[in-house]
């Protein structure tokens, strides 16, 4: 299991993170690398000096060339090293003692795992022109693009990773629990009841499997609600911490699932291989990753298919976005343990809820495929772009695809912001991308439950979702589309297409600035919005996610206060203002 962690996938792991670390850094201004000659130089502690060349693009996009990084120390180059980087800039980076180590350890497991995706039967970018939906789920080699430490999932063992890690692909069959009525909550969608989900998702046979197990132990099914589980989680914390539960039986182990399932690049969620028409399925996980301890919230639960519900109606409801084949995969049911010794605050509150999501699969028509839009930054073992093959594939000029996929992605986001004043967190885990010709047609929005927001202080709300009602200064408002959408994705899909020479950076911008432009006269009602968050002005607040990450490793955002996502480092220049 350990076959992987080899000097030679070491040094190629360590180049390319020792490159994204001083490109990101660079980006987020903590970090200032001077000119020297035809590179730049960044001092760091006791004299040493990363050394390397790179090309700036809009959006002060740092396109370092990873052939040219180098260490001096003492006036002698050395290994590149990431965690090394971190002990040489800590000052810089604000990293506490404290921290450091976690986060040094993130930096290990993210090593570990881009050790693993350099696996010599990888496929390449053309491979995976024809590749399925999770066959391109489990190829790529990034997830948040953003972020240096990305693949921390602290708590997985070598096995863990082997089993359950997205890259593997493997084959996983969750754990399935009853859990109390009385001690747990459960919602659905308005058009689906508790027994239709349950006809939906499982055999009779299981279904019947299922309440043997209680009623041999006396156990009334009537009394009990059905829970997923992440066998990781079953192991190590359901199990353990909620040990005296199990004892009383207000958890009871049901079983594995018949079928199987595949983890997707979100780590927690589950794609359905034996029946791909069933639900995703989400469950709580107590690793952590990027900032966070991947729980559920039991008191999220008991909302989250009416916030779908809302947020479908708003969608479905509206023109210009049924035009451009948007929609949503809704949250369709939800179900929240509530332990009894632990705050439902509290992660310990949140060591056991899931829910099930609708299913891509049915939303496909033929001649059409699904792919996670992540695969847009997909870079292969040779250094070609997944992307440069879409185009190329697609006969189209590089241009023209570019606007194609702007017309699917950018113009239903901007839309929901000014005509509804909605954002999502859409990054690309969270859109899945319909192709055609190798071209993107329209987009399907999910996770919607935790990472939707209504910005409007006056929109009415059903009562029993008020909590998605954000309070953010009108000024910080459209970062929502500057920060998540611009800098956090298309800035890193335009260098892609740049640096392969596909597409030059200031022309992908072009594209991106006549997409908005041609929006925007196409939706003269909204000229007072459009006026009041001005699109096109010359800059703006960058926000750092890594920033957020340096200071606080282990709960890098409070989910209920939308302005601690917020670490802003002054204005950046807006490639659509021209």
């Amino acid at each position: 299991m350990t076959g992987h962690l080899a000097p030679d996938r070491l040094a190629v792991a360590q180049r390319a993170l020792v490159t994204k670390a001083l490109s990101e850094f660079a980006h987020e201004r903590v970090i200032c690398p001077v000119e020297d000659g035809d590179g730049y130089v960044v001092p760091a502690a006791d004299g040493v000096r990363y050394v390397f060349r790179a090309r700036r693009l809009p959006l002060d996009h740092w396109v370092v060339d990873p052939g040219s990084v180098r260490r001096v120390a003492g006036g002698e180059t050395t290994p590149l090293d990431a965690q090394q980087l971190v002990h040489d800039l800590q000052p810089q980076l604000g990293l506490s003692d404290d921290d450091l180590p976690v986060y040094l350890e993130e930096l290990a497991s993210t090593l570990a795992g881009r050790m693993w995706k350099l696996r010599p039967d990888a496929p390449t970018s053309a491979n995976l022109l024809d590749a399925s939906f999770q066959q391109l789920e489990a190829a790529m080699t990034e997830g948040h693009p953003a972020f240096v430490a990305n693949n921390g999932r602290l708590g997985y063992g070598v096995a863990d990773h082997a089993a359950y890690a997205p890259e593997t692909g493997a084959r996983v069959r969750l754990v399935w629990l009853a859990v109390r009525r009385d001690r747990s909550v459960f919602a659905t969608v308005r058009d689906l009841t508790y027994d239709e989900l349950l006809a939906r998702e499982f055999h009779p046979a299981q279904r019947a499997a299922f309440a043997a197990v209680l009623t041999d132990l006396a156990l009334d099914p009537a009394d009990y609600r059905v829970l997923p589980c992440h066998p990781w989680q079953w192991d190590n914390k359901v199990a353990v911490s909620l040990a005296p539960e199990v004892a009383r039986h207000d958890i009871v182990y049901l079983g594995e699932s018949a079928d199987e399932y595949q983890a997707q690049q979100s780590v927690r969620t589950f794609y359905n291989t034996s029946h791909p028409e069933r639900a995703y399925v989400k469950t709580a996980l107590s690793v952590l990753n990027m900032g966070f301890m991947r729980g559920l919230s039991p008191k999220y639960m008991t909302a989250t298919p009416a916030v779908n519900d809302w947020v479908a109606d708003v969608v479905r409801g509206d023109g210009t976005l049924r035009d451009a084949g948007f929609d949503v995969l809704r949250e369709i049911a939800a179900v929240g343990f509530h332990p009894r010794a632990y705050d439902g605050t509290s992660g310990h509150g949140k060591l056991l809820s899931g829910l099930w999501r609708e299913s891509p699969a049915s939303r496909v028509e033929d001649g059409e495929r699904l792919a996670t839009m992540t695969s847009l930054l997909h870079v292969d073992a040779k250094g070609t772009p997944y992307v440069a093959e879409l185009v190329a594939a697609s006969g189209l000029a590089p241009r023209t695809w570019v606007r194609r996929y702007l017309d699917a992605y950018l113009v239903p986001v901007l839309h929901c912001f000014y005509a509804h004043e909605l954002v999502f967190m859409p990054h690309g885990e969270n859109v899945i991308l319909v192709l055609r010709d190798h071209v993107p047609v329209r987009l399907l929005m999910k996770d919607i439950g935790e990472e939707v927001a209504v910005l409007s202080e006056t929109a009415p709300l059903p009562p029993e979702i008020e909590r998605i009602r954000a309070n953010v200064p009108d000024e910080l408002q459209l970062l929502s589309v500057f920060v998540d959408v611009l800098d956090c994705f298309l800035r890193f899909l335009a260098g892609l297409l740049d640096d392969a020479g596909v597409l030059p950076a200031a022309d992908f911008w072009t594209v991106a600035r006549d997409c908005a432009r041609e929006y925007q006269a196409a939706h003269p009602e909204l000229a007072a919005r459009f006026a009041a968050h001005d699109l096109f002005a010359p800059a703006f607040e960058l926000s750092c996610l890594n920033r957020l990450q340096l200071r606080n490793n282990r709960q890098m955002v409070d989910l209920a206060d939308p302005a601690s996502a917020l670490a802003l480092a002054g204005p950046i220049a807006n490639p659509l203002a021209g």
